[in-house]
């Protein structure tokens, strides 16, 4: 099951948290369910891991610092594995430094969340992350594919395809493409993306969320191969996707 079919599921959306503490897992759990989630609780990499491939999550809140199999080497391995490689993850840590939030959010976390935090605004983040899902996925809203050259984007599958063949895009890597190839030719900047892909206030010089962007450009390129050219750096305002291949 892929993000795409999870969304149309009935009932609550289900939420998995992996933290080894037990007083915040309890926590987060409680404030989530106050939020209409369904909620389910591993105190260790691992059995997250196991826990996930029993039910895939609609999303997962994930502890840094775990017990065994950190949780950096759970996150790797959730973008690694094709059954999991497209659910969105936060990340909820101890680690606060600047330089913390970029390697999360290079790993390939979609939020990240320091503690000390508020329950409240972790669920408000949550609701955020499921909300962009589901405005940017709605099969019924928009039938159109979006091409450019062997680059594909059907908006009705939310299915991005190369030359034919599926790429593993996460959602936010998905929502980032997409509003590039809308408005093919034409510079984004930061601020602009910020706003449409993760609903931040992109207004003022923020570095950490300017390398938010950066590192989510950076990760799309990759898997994009020789076509991540494509995406070109503006330098000092944004990025652009060239129209025409060279």
């Amino acid at each position: 099951m892929n993000w795409r079919s999870r969304k149309k599921r009935d009932g609550p959306r289900r939420i998995l948290v992996i933290e080894d503490d037990p007083g915040i897992a309890a926590l987060v759990a409680y404030q989530l369910t106050r939020a209409g989630y369904r909620v389910r609780s591993a105190a260790s990499g691992d059995s997250g891991l196991d826990s996930m491939h029993r039910e895939i999550p609609d999303l997962v809140v994930l502890d840094r610092m775990l017990p065994g199999l950190s949780g950096d080497e759970v996150l790797k391995s959730i973008r690694q594995d094709p059954a999991t490689r497209a659910i969105p993850v936060l990340m909820l840590t101890a680690r606060r430094e600047p330089t913390d939030r970029i390697e999360g959010l290079e790993l390939g976390a979609d939020d990240y969340l320091t503690k000390p935090f508020s329950p409240r605004e972790l669920a408000l983040r949550v609701d955020a992350i499921l909300k962009r899902i589901h405005e940017f996925g709605d099969a019924g809203a928009d039938e159109r594919v979006l091409e450019a050259g062997g680059l594909a984007l059907d908006l009705g599958s939310m299915r991005v395809t190369l030359d034919g063949e599926e790429l593993p895009v996460t959602p936010t890597e998905y929502r980032l493409l997409r509003v590039l190839l809308e408005d093919r030719g034409q510079m984004k900047e930061r601020a602009e993306l910020l706003e449409a892909v993760w609903d931040l206030d992109g207004r003022g010089r923020d570095g950490i969320r300017e390398r938010t962007v950066d590192m989510h450009i950076r990760r799309l390129r990759t898997k994009l191969g020789d076509a991540g050219d494509r995406i070109e750096t503006v330098r000092g305002f944004g990025y652009r996707f060239r129209a025409e291949r060279r």
